[in-house]
């Protein structure tokens, strides 16, 4: 539960971060990986950290590579508002770094949480 608290704290704080002028994109950029990183650890709960840092590392790369793909079908996806927040609009290798640095920040979140219990 604690997961998909945290998953819906980084959701609302990703969304508000795009629509609040004046906050870099790139604030977004790692709160999307920390929401991936927090949906991975609520699927997977019985998976080490360090491999789910390592899926949702892997994921938000992917979803990044795969903005160079622009299909009309998958063109007309991103157009959407669901498209637009899931898959994104253009591929930045900034992204990945900023990807990366959030990945990191809820790793050691999630180590501080399982350290404690």
């Amino acid at each position: 539960m604690r997961y998909f608290i945290l998953m819906l704290i980084a959701i609302a704080l990703g969304i508000t971060s795009r629509k609040v002028e004046g906050v870099p994109t790139f604030f977004g950029d790692s709160l999307y990986a920390i929401m991936v990183y927090f949906g991975m650890r609520m699927l997977f709960i019985n998976f080490n950290i360090k491999k789910i840092a390592l899926l949702a590392l892997l994921f938000c790369f992917g979803i990044e590579f795969l903005q160079l793909y622009d299909a009309e079908w998958m063109l007309a996806i991103r157009r959407t508002t669901l498209g637009h927040y899931v898959l994104g609009q253009g591929f930045l290798w900034s992204d990945l770094g900023f990807y990366t640095i959030g990945i990191i920040i809820a790793f050691l979140i999630d180590f501080n949480l399982v350290k404690r219990n």
